[in-house]
């Protein structure tokens, strides 16, 4: 079932970025102008952030399977440092977008920006609600954690690493 969900996430985010690039092929000059408005430096740092929490659910899921429950409790909690250091970076930039006036009624190019990011940020709270239920699990026990859990979790957070990597590139850097 979770594959079922992860695949229905990845083709509404498709769907949304086909329409976005469609959209930005009806008035390019707005969209070129309002993707320059976007700091890119937040993105790229927000893609470091994401990847390498990702890197570290996949340690995670190792450790899980060698058994090491004390280490895969380190690298759950570093997986959730990094989605949380996402939030607080995604926060400010948000912040910046609204004291310019740069709302989702701004312009179509916003209105896309808002709903995307908006979107993945929805998917990145609900991603670190289940690496912190994952970390509770993790900590109950001392040797022989569920694999299949561990993974199942895994790949939802991944899914939001995947869909960061195509929104960052369609938003902050083509348009």
């Amino acid at each position: 079932m979770l594959w079922v969900l992860i695949t229905l996430e990845l083709v509404t985010f498709g769907v949304a970025l086909i329409a976005l690039a469609v959209s930005s092929r009806e008035n390019p000059e707005l969209y070129h102008q309002s993707r320059l408005q976007l700091n890119t430096t937040f993105g790229a740092l927000n893609t470091l952030f994401l990847l390498t929490s990702g890197y570290f659910m996949a340690k995670t899921v190792q450790k899980v399977k060698e058994n090491n429950v004390k280490k895969a409790v380190f690298y759950n909690k570093l997986a959730m440092l990094g989605g949380l250091l996402f939030l607080f970076l995604k926060s400010i930039e948000y912040y910046e977008k609204i004291e310019h006036g740069l709302t989702i009624g701004y312009n179509t190019f916003f209105s896309f920006y808002w709903l995307l990011t908006g979107f993945h940020v929805i998917h990145v709270l609900v991603g670190l609600g289940i690496l912190f239920f994952m970390y509770l699990g993790l900590r109950k026990i001392k040797d022989n954690p569920n694999v299949f859990n561990i993974e199942a979790g895994a790949a939802f957070w991944h899914m939001c690493d995947l869909i960061w990597l195509l929104l960052f590139p369609m938003l902050y850097l083509i348009l």
